[in-house]
């Protein structure tokens, strides 16, 4: 994520804030400009707060009174006006769907659109309901939203991390898949890599859920979910790719880097200092920048009492399969 001041009076603000809380002043997010802008002079009388301002706490900005921003648009079905509860889920969900449109938009992924992706904003707790991607349209259970049960249901399928950002990565993942691995040759790289995809899902899906992830999975997979089915696989990869993109730029923008422990041995690098445009160059840097910097990440959330921020091992094939979604990335971006 980027960073932000205030247009007024200089102050740190953040992406999700509508007001500066040192000066009172009206803030806004312009998507087109991926700024954050004080409402005021010119831009108070040629910007306007999307229409779900107050139905989503949204504080995207568009130019016609009335409008919905590019995030607000791309939901398709949301809570009724007299569900408070599921209302009040949307607002999180929303949220964290504006993060991850924003780094769409910042990445120049192709495929985003007035109407695509577009999402479904639905609760299980009136009807079942699947998180999953089809035909461009990305379906995420509301309940999510909710800390003790994504919890809960974290710890029941053992996993390390999981939250609704991590849910909309996932699923922009199968969305983005036919869109970036390009021609013949990409595909047989990416069948090399991640398996065949048309691999029968549903026999995939029943082995997975009856049999469990392979022992030796973390050698090969970034997760256990990814051994499911090779569409699982690159989804979860995706995924983590947008997770290294995203952290990575927030710490070249907040200027943190690593410079290594007094334990580390001088033969034995352990710098990092990212960079906002690392990630134009090659997948190398990326990495060289991420590792030390989770291992630092990971020391200081130990020192909070917490488990570790970054709770993941990439092994070398996993590193493969990263760098091959950064060069399908790369390739396909426009603007």
């Amino acid at each position: 994520m980027l960073s932000f001041s205030c247009g007024h009076c200089g102050q740190l603000v953040f992406f999700e804030n509508s007001v500066c809380l040192n000066c009172s002043t009206a803030l806004g997010f312009v998507p087109q400009r991926r700024e954050l802008v004080a409402l005021e002079g010119e831009a108070a009388g040629a910007l306007h707060r999307c229409a779900n301002a107050d139905l989503a706490a949204c504080n995207w900005l568009v130019t016609r009174p009335g409008a919905l921003c590019r995030s607000c648009e791309l939901t398709r079905t949301r809570p009724n006006d007299f569900d408070s509860a599921g209302l009040a889920a949307f607002v999180k969900a929303e949220r964290a769907k504006r993060r991850a449109i924003m780094q769409l938009l910042d990445l120049g992924l192709p495929g985003v659109g007035p109407d695509q992706p577009a999402f479904d904003l639905l609760s299980s707790d009136h009807e079942p309901v699947a998180t999953g991607h089809a035909d461009g349209v990305i379906t995420i259970d509301l309940a999510e939203t909710d800390d003790a049960r994504r919890e809960q249901r974290r710890a029941e399928f053992g996993e390390p991390y999981r939250t609704m950002l991590g849910h909309l990565r996932h699923e922009l993942g199968h969305y983005f898949q036919p869109l970036i691995v390009a021609g013949d040759d990409g595909w047989t790289e990416c069948r090399r890599l991640f398996g065949d995809e048309r691999e029968d899902y549903e026999r995939a899906l029943a082995r997975h859920y009856s049999c469990g992830a392979p022992a030796d999975w973390p050698q090969r997979h970034v997760s256990a979910y990814a051994t499911m089915h090779p569409w699982e696989d690159w989804a979860e990869t995706f995924a983590h790719y947008l997770h290294i993109r995203d952290t990575l730029q927030t710490a070249a923008e907040y200027g943190v880097t690593v410079q290594g422990p007094r334990a580390v041995r001088r033969d034995r690098s352990l710098k990092a200092t990212p960079r906002p445009e690392a990630g134009d160059r090659g997948f190398d840097e990326v990495l060289d920048n991420w590792l030390p910097l989770t291992y630092a990440l990971n020391a200081v959330n130990r020192s909070m009492g917490r488990d570790d921020l970054y709770p993941f091992t990439l092994a070398e094939p996993v590193i493969e399969k990263l760098r091959f979604v950064h060069r399908c990335a790369q390739a396909a971006a426009v603007g």
